[in-house]
C-alpha cells in the first residue's frame, strides 16, 4: 500500500496562478510521451509516485495522448489514481485537454460544444474521476466562433465536471479575446499553456508574457527542454532526425551547428553556476513568475530528480541574464 511522503510539500515550491486560487508546481509532470498502452504500467507507477512525493502533484494530460490507443495515457493516470493515490486525489491538479484528433468525423477535433462535451466525458471516465481540475482548449480553432467554445468551456464548469478552464496554443490575441469573453462569462479561466524555451521565446517576443501578467493569468511552458536539446546530451552535434517539436522547428534556421555553438556556450555558464544546461533551462524559464509552472517529461526517477534541483537555484545575477541573451539572439 503506498504511503505518501509526509514532507512532500516542503521539497518544491509551488506558485499561485496569477491571482486566482489554482497553485501549481513550479515543476509539473506530463503525460505526452510514453505514458500509454505500450508502456510498463509499473515502471510510469513509479515515476509518478515517486514526482508526487517529491512534491509534483499537478500531471498534465490530454485526450487524444497515447500510442497506439488514443485517450490510453489518460487510462494508466487513472489506473493509478485509483490503485495508489486515491487517498490523495484532493491535493492532486489533474489536467487535460481538448481539440487534437481523437474520433473519426467532423467532431473528433477542434472546439465545437459538441465536441467539447463530448469529449470532457470520455476524458473522465479514462480517468475514473469525477471531474479534472483544469480543462483545456488544446488548440485555437479557426472555423469555430470563440463564444460557441467558451459556452462550453463554462457549462463544463457549471456542471462541476472542471474546476478551472484554461487555453493552450493561443497567440497573444487569441488569448485576449478568449480572456474577454471568460471575463464575461464569469468562468474562471486561469492559465495558457504555450511552447516556451531557452531557445524558443516566442511567448515574450510576441507579448504573450506581458499580457497573461497584465490580466492577471499564468503561462504554463511545454518543451521548457526543447525536446531535449537544452541537455548534454547534443553538446558535440544534433543528429539529422533530431524530432523537434512544430513550435520549435524555427531553432533550426541557421542550421544545427550554430545551435549546438548556442548550447556549448550555454552550458558554459551553466558550470559556472553549479548547474546541469538542462537544470539551468528550466531555472532560467522559473524565474519569471508569470511562468507558473513547466512541464517536463520523463520516464526516468534519475532525470526526475535532477531536474527538481532547478528549483532551488533560481536567481540569477544581471550578468548572467546579459550573457545568456546575447548567446541566444
Amino acid at each position: 500500500m503506498y504511503l505518501a511522503n509526509e514532507d512532500r510539500y516542503h521539497k518544491l515550491p509551488y506558485r499561485r496562478v496569477g491571482n486566482t486560487g489554482l497553485r501549481l508546481p513550479v515543476i509539473s509532470l506530463g503525460m505526452w510521451h510514453n505514458y500509454s498502452s505500450v508502456d510498463p504500467y509499473y515502471d510510469r507507477k513509479q515515476v509518478i509516485l515517486k514526482a508526487f512525493d517529491e512534491g509534483i502533484f499537478s500531471f498534465d494530460g490530454a485526450d487524444h495522448y497515447g500510442v497506439p490507443e488514443i485517450g490510453t495515457s489518460e487510462k494508466l493516470l487513472g489506473d493509478i489514481l485509483k490503485d495508489e493515490l486515491k487517498p490523495y486525489r484532493d491535493e492532486l491538479v489533474v489536467t487535460t485537454k481538448v481539440g487534437y484528433r481523437t474520433i473519426p468525423g467532423p467532431y473528433g477535433e477542434f472546439l465545437s460544444r459538441k465536441t467539447i462535451m463530448q469529449s470532457i466525458d470520455r476524458s473522465l471516465e479514462r480517468l475514473g474521476t469525477d471531474y479534472v481540475d483544469l480543462y483545456y482548449a488544446h488548440r485555437f480553432d479557426p472555423e469555430t466562433d470563440l463564444w460557441e467554445s467558451a459556452r462550453a468551456f463554462d457549462q463544463i464548469v457549471r456542471d462541476g465536471k472542471a474546476l478551472y478552464i484554461g487555453i493552450s496554443n493561443f497567440d497573444t490575441l487569441q488569448a485576449k479575446e478568449m480572456a474577454k469573453i471568460f471575463d464575461d462569462l464569469g468562468t474562471p479561466y486561469t492559465v495558457n499553456q504555450f511552447s516556451y524555451n531557452m531557445l524558443n521565446q516566442e511567448a515574450k517576443e510576441t507579448g504573450l508574457l506581458t499580457e497573461l501578467d497584465v490580466e492577471n493569468k499564468g503561462l504554463v511552458a511545454y518543451g521548457p527542454l526543447a525536446e531535449g536539446l537544452l541537455t548534454d546530451r547534443y553538446l558535440d552535434g544534433i543528429p539529422e532526425d533530431f524530432p523537434i517539436h512544430p513550435t520549435s522547428a524555427y531553432i533550426f534556421k541557421d542550421g544545427k551547428d550554430a545551435v549546438v555553438k548556442k548550447l556549448n556556450a550555454l552550458n558554459k555558464i551553466a558550470q559556472e553556476r553549479g548547474q546541469t544546461l538542462s537544470q539551468m533551462a528550466l531555472s532560467w524559464l522559473l524565474k519569471d513568475e508569470v511562468v507558473s509552472s513547466v512541464i517536463i517529461g520523463t520516464t526516468s526517477i534519475k532525470h526526475l530528480e535532477a531536474n527538481l534541483e532547478a528549483a532551488k537555484q533560481l536567481e540569477f545575477s544581471a550578468e548572467e541574464l546579459q550573457l545568456i541573451q546575447d548567446i541566444l539572439v
